[in-house]
C-alpha cells in the first residue's frame, strides 16, 4: 500500500506530465505546482514561478486577476469583467470556466486560452490550494470567426449579405427609434448588367461585381454605414442618423466614384462605361412604422431612377 507522503509525490509527478498545461495556487495565492506544459505553453519555467504570485506574468502584460486567483480571493463575482467567456462549473467539476485572448508576454502571441479552475479541500472542508488548467483554443476560435464572417459575407464581392443586412437593418431601426435619429438607405443596380455579363461572360460580370462593391465601400466615410450586395447585381447601404439629403450626397459620391472606374460597357444605351441606378429613402423610425416600408419607398425610388433613363440617383417622396 502507498502511504501519504508517497501518494502526494505520485500525485505532483503525475501532474507535471499532464499534456494540459497546469499550474497549482496555495491559499496565499503562491504557485506550488507548474508543469511542463505550462513552461511549454508560456515560455516561463517553473523555477520563475514556484513560491511566488507572479504567475500573471505569463498571460498579461499588466498585473491582473488569473482564474484561480478569482477563487482565491473570493472574487468569482468579476469574471465577467476580467473574460470574455466565463461560467460555473467548470466542465471538469466544481469549479469555474473562462475564456479570453491573451497576449502571452514571454513567447510574444497572441493566444485565444480557455481555463479551468478548481478548488481543492482537506478532509475538513478547509481550501488547501486551486488547481487551474489551461487548453490553447486559438485556431478553433480563429475558424469559429471565419465560419461566422462565411455565414454574414458575401463570398463574391466581400459585403455583408442579405441575411446579415436584415438583422442589422432591424437593430438599427430600433436603436434610430429610441435615440429619436433618422435612418436612410440607398438601393443601388448596376444598369443593363445582364446584357453586360451577355457580352463579356460571367467571370468578367464577376470582376465588374466586385469593382462596384469595392467602390461602394470606400465610398462610405464612416464605420457605422453598412454596404449589402442585396442579391445579383443589386446592392443596398444603410445609413443610421442620416437625412435625405446627406444620404443623396453619399449616392452622389458613389455614383460619381463608378463612373471614375470607367469599366467599359459597349452594350448599354445610356453611356459607354458601367452606370448605376440609385433609389434614396429617409425614414424617422417609429412604432407606427416599419422596416420594410423603408425598404419599399427605397426601392420604388430606384425604379422610378429606372423609368427616368438610369444612369441617375431619385428620392422617394415621404411625408
Amino acid at each position: 500500500m502507498i502511504n501519504k507522503p508517497e501518494q502526494t509525490e505520485f500525485a505532483i509527478n503525475l501532474m507535471q506530465h499532464l499534456v494540459t498545461a497546469t499550474f497549482v495556487l496555495d491559499t496565499d495565492g503562491n504557485v506550488i505546482i507548474w508543469n511542463r506544459s505550462c513552461e511549454r505553453l508560456t515560455g516561463i519555467t517553473a523555477d520563475e514561478v514556484i513560491g511566488t504570485s507572479n504567475h500573471w506574468k505569463a498571460f498579461y502584460s499588466n498585473h491582473r486577476l488569473c482564474l484561480a486567483d478569482t477563487i482565491i480571493e473570493g472574487r468569482t463575482n468579476e469574471l465577467d469583467n476580467l473574460y470574455t467567456v466565463s461560467a460555473q462549473p467548470s466542465v471538469y467539476g466544481n469549479g469555474y470556466k473562462a475564456e479570453n485572448w491573451c497576449v502571452m508576454p514571454r513567447i510574444g502571441k497572441r493566444l485565444y486560452l480557455a481555463a479551468d479552475a478548481g478548488p481543492i479541500y482537506d478532509n475538513h472542508g478547509q481550501l488547501i490550494a486551486v488547481v487551474e488548467t489551461i487548453r490553447d483554443q486559438t485556431d478553433q476560435k480563429i475558424a469559429q470567426k471565419k465560419l461566422e464572417e462565411l455565414a454574414v459575407v458575401d463570398e463574391l464581392t466581400g459585403l455583408f449579405n442579405r441575411r446579415y443586412f436584415n438583422d442589422h437593418l432591424d437593430s438599427e431601426w430600433k436603436r434610430c427609434a429610441r435615440e429619436g435619429s433618422p435612418l436612410s438607405v440607398i438601393l443601388l443596380d448596376i444598369d443593363y448588367f445582364k446584357q453586360y455579363n451577355d457580352n463579356f461572360g460571367h467571370l468578367v460580370g464577376d470582376e465588374c461585381l466586385k469593382s462596384v462593391a469595392g467602390t461602394i465601400q470606400r465610398s462610405l466615410l464612416r464605420g457605422s454605414d453598412t454596404a449589402t450586395r442585396f442579391g445579383g447585381e443589386e446592392f443596398c447601404v444603410l445609413l443610421p442618423g442620416i437625412q435625405q439629403k446627406g444620404a443623396t450626397k453619399i449616392a452622389e459620391r458613389i455614383c460619381a466614384n463608378i463612373e471614375k472606374l470607367e469599366i467599359p460597357h459597349p452594350t448599354s444605351p445610356v453611356s459607354q462605361w458601367v452606370t448605376l441606378s440609385i433609389g434614396v429613402a429617409c425614414i424617422l423610425p417609429s412604432e407606427n412604422d416599419t422596416p420594410a416600408n423603408l425598404l419599399t419607398l427605397a426601392d420604388e425610388a430606384m425604379y422610378r431612377a429606372k423609368a427616368g433613363g438610369r444612369n441617375q440617383s431619385f428620392c422617394a417622396e415621404t411625408d
